[in-house]
């Protein structure tokens, strides 16, 4: 892949429909090996993104999810405790331990062998082969702290162990790190990265991602789905569904032979598509048939 044309076909290839902003942003962040991070709201196709890059470079998918509390051990590195243990409780049995002094003793139980390699570290470790794409997703869900330890790997891509060693690459992983924004993330970070927003599609491109996801699907169908989530997205929603809600709405609708939306079809699987209450009230009160008729006068002007 070696222009953001390329890079839009290699994407599209694995299923994945970028439009031209996202294309140039994965082609500098693999070109310059830079970290890309992808900001939005959920549902946009942040996570999936990386998932196709990996599938179109050949690499490996490495994904690390965040959340509140993360830290090194869960991260980068942890010692399996359990088969330390088992090994010592052998070594007592056979008389080995007798004949080892505790430093080495200790020393064998700090081993390579006994670490467990979690994301970061797995990261970074020399491999053949593509370099793996490392997908730290929603980096806005860890502490402060952890982000601060996070950009410190991110800009030497090395990572000290102290009873092992040094583990450090050549060439370091393609990195994607996701944010759905419910917190700022530091500017420190945000400087180490290339930035992206991610949109949501427009109509042609939801309509093409839809036929070319939910194969079989009818283009009045596609059409009527991706205009009807569209109408959805505003009206100020407490959850505005992404295009993996309509992807999956489209499936439903396609699973129980339906041709076109009609009130009581979108009544009783709008619970594919929005997943709050408060959202279904809002539809009720502003009038599924709306919906519905909007979603079908635009599938006819695009047909």
């Amino acid at each position: 892949m070696v222009t953001p044309v390329d890079v839009s076909t290699a994407l599209s290839a694995q299923g994945y429909l970028p439009d031209e902003g996202i294309s140039t942003a994965v082609f500098l962040a693999m070109t310059l090996r830079r970290p890309l991070l992808l900001e939005g709201e959920a549902g946009v196709g942040k996570t999936e993104l990386a998932k196709s890059l990996a599938a179109a470079t050949g690499g490996e998918l490495i994904r690390l999810q965040c959340y509140e509390g993360i830290d090194a051990a869960q991260a980068v590195y942890d010692w399996d405790y359990a088969k330390q243990l088992l090994h010592l409780r052998a070594a007592e049995a056979t008389g080995e331990s007798q004949q080892m002094t505790a430093d080495a003793l200790e020393s064998e139980l700090y081993g390579e062998r006994f670490l467990i390699k979690r994301a970061l570290l797995r990261a970074i470790e020399p491999t053949e082969g593509p370099p793996p794409v490392l997908l730290i997703d929603e980096v806005d869900r860890a502490d402060d702290e952890f982000e601060a330890y996070l950009l410190e790997i991110l800009s030497d891509f090395q990572v000290t162990v102290p009873e092992v060693g040094v583990f450090s690459t050549d060439r370091p992983p393609l990195v994607v790190l996701t944010s759905n924004r419910t917190r700022d993330v530091h500017d420190a970070l945000k400087r180490r990265c290339l930035y992206h927003w991610v949109e949501h599609p427009g109509f042609d491109r939801e309509v093409a991602i839809v036929k070319l996801r939910v194969p079989g699907i009818e283009d009045g169908l596609a059409k009527q789905v991706a205009a009807a989530v569209e109408g959805l997205r505003e009206l100020n929603l407490y959850k505005p569904p992404g295009v993996a809600e309509t992807i999956d709405w489209a499936t439903a609708l396609g699973r129980l032979g339906a041709k076109e939306l009609d009130n009581t079809m979108v009544a009783n699987t709008l619970g594919a598509v929005l997943k709050y209450r408060e959202d279904h009230q809002r539809v009720e009160q502003h009038g599924i048939g709306e919906v519905v008729k909007q979603a079908i006068e635009k599938g006819l002007l695009h047909a």
